[in-house]
């Protein structure tokens, strides 16, 4: 007997059952078909998928339906994103409220395998949402950005873009949550309007003869200063520029320099330059050759020691002398930043050399995963080359190759992509692709595409059998997640499917990830 209502909950699964055992959602095989294809944009293994989901794959749907009824080999090449630092974060969490041992304790090899075991849970659950929906995926060619043959495909080009020069390792400044202790990039920086404090601190004069007066909204990281930069075009200054001044709590005579970044109009019209922990101060430091002392570790505490540094590397006799030296305070080594910062305006202020502050509200870093207060720090990062990468990526869109619907977009592509940075993308975490570089035991980097292949490269080099330490860092998730389009397809091997389905035809995705995404796998797909 039929029943008298319609119970989608029970009909829709014996229809989409039925749809897969006939392999209704495989490409057709016919030889005069057109290939039409879309990727999916993977979805995290962080947990189960929101309403945004099922938005962006009824539209992907739709448009591969459509296509596959007009006689087209539709291909929607359906997978999962490992999420490298939102997974790794999740399951920390989720340890911490078990009140098991975090992953330290764990160690490395444990705690990735508790990462796979929660990918198996997640995975599992966000295909049964994704069936759940009706999409008509071709699920023979489901696909994981670990699987072995995408980490394959992660090495090779890893290596042969290191091999071409465009990617590099390098001493420079970047996003630093101390909360995962992991550089982070510019987009998961998420800018704050708070209320803050601008200190005025008076750095006397070697000869005695007067005082500069400098304005800070952290004034812990004086420690690191180099420099006091004024404009060379500020009458007040002229004289002093070349002149000296005894740092603050740790006597270092550091220079007042000339540099068009000091704004007169800007408080007093004099910059402390800490180039370990400002971005701008940085740039200055490379224009005037100053050293790079870095006052604070991983988990932004005052180190025991500072760690100073030079645009060559090396430092010189003179920058030797000067490290050898402890500048920091006894009483301030250890301490968090924020508590660092409360004992050196203490300490100023007993020293008489506070000059006032001011009430502004100014703009802060937060990391948008922890939402710690994000620190510039000195580190040796992998960088790719992006600004060469880019290039070609934009003129796909200039000649009309790559179109943007709303064509909007286009307009927030060409300013991200023209002014574009060298991108870092190693990431102090341990769930993801190992970043595939081996160092010998006087710190030369074998970068090759398996443990056996750098071994070898080091025997060459050295003559002997010699033991590698590989590379403790992973790679940003955006750079396995660029690969995507062609990885799935079986790249780097000639693949059937790689050349009929690659380039793909549509992407469907959010505005908020052209940077993230679309960029990276134009840049990437473009190159190979």
């Amino acid at each position: 007997m039929l029943d008298t209502t319609f119970d989608p909950k029970s009909a829709e699964p014996r229809i989409y059952s039925l749809w897969e055992r006939s392999g209704a959602f495989a490409p057709s095989k016919a030889a005069d078909a057109d290939p039409y294809c879309i990727v999916i944009p993977p979805p995290n293994v962080t947990g189960t998928l929101h309403i945004g989901h099922a938005l962006n794959n009824t539209l992907q749907d739709v448009l591969i339906r459509f296509e596959r009824m007009r006689g087209k080999a539709a291909l929607w090449q359906p997978g999962l994103d490992h999420a490298g630092i939102a997974t790794q974060m999740v399951v920390e969490r989720q340890l911490a409220e078990q009140g098991n041992a975090d992953r330290r304790t764990l160690g490395r090899e444990e705690f990735v395998s508790r990462v796979w075991a929660w990918k198996d849970e997640s995975g599992g659950q966000i295909l049964k949402q994704l069936k759940r929906l009706g999409c008509s995926a071709d699920w023979s060619r489901e696909r994981f950005t670990m699987d072995e043959g995408l980490s394959a495909a992660v090495r090779k080009v890893f290596v042969q873009l290191h091999k071409e020069g465009l990617i590099y390792r390098d001493k420079r400044l970047v996003n630093w949550d101390p909360h995962f202790e992991t550089a982070i990039s510019d987009l998961e920086v998420e800018n704050r309007d708070v209320n803050g404090t601008m200190w005025k601190i008076a750095y006397p004069l070697e000869d005695g003869s007067g005082e500069i007066v400098v304005a800070t909204t952290r004034p812990e990281t004086m420690l690191g200063d180099t420099a006091v930069a004024v404009n060379p075009k500020d009458e007040r200054y002229t004289a002093w520029i070349g002149k000296k001044v005894k740092l603050p709590l740790t006597g270092r005579l550091i220079p007042i320099i000339a540099d068009d970044y000091a704004d007169p109009e800007a408080g007093t019209g004099a910059v402390k330059i800490t180039p370990a922990h400002d971005f701008n101060d940085f740039k200055v430091a490379q224009r005037n050759g100053l050293l790079r002392i870095n006052i604070l570790d991983s988990q932004a505490r005052i180190l025991q020691k500072q760690q100073t540094f030079n645009a060559l590397g090396d430092l010189g006799l003179e920058d030797k002398a000067i490290d050898e030296q402890n500048f920091i305070p006894e009483h301030l080594r250890g301490l968090d930043r924020f508590k660092a910062r409360e004992k050196v305006l203490a300490d100023l202020e007993e020293l008489g050399l506070r000059r006032g502050e001011d009430a502004i509200k100014h703009t802060q870093p937060h990391g948008d995963r922890s939402g710690v207060v994000i620190e510039p720090w000195l580190t040796d990062q992998w960088y790719v080359d992006a600004p060469t990468l880019a290039i070609p990526a934009i003129k796909a869109v200039e000649e009309g190759r790559t179109v943007f619907t709303p064509k909007q977009w286009e307009k927030t592509y060409y300013e991200w992509m023209r002014n574009i940075e060298p991108w870092c993308v190693s990431r102090q975490l341990w769930w993801g692709h190992r970043i595939p570089a081996w160092y010998g035991p006087d710190g030369v980097i074998f970068v090759e595409e398996t443990e056996a292949a750098a071994l070898k490269a080091a025997q060459a080099h050295y003559g002997k059998k010699t033991a590698l330490t590989q590379d403790e860092d992973v790679l940003d998730t955006w750079f396995s997640s660029g690969l995507w389009p062609f990885s799935t397809l079986g790249w780097p091997n000639e693949t059937a499917e790689l050349k009929k389905f690659y380039p793909t035809s549509t992407l469907v995705t959010a505005f908020d990830i052209i940077f993230f995404w679309v960029a990276r796998m134009m840049m990437m797909g473009l190159h190979f």
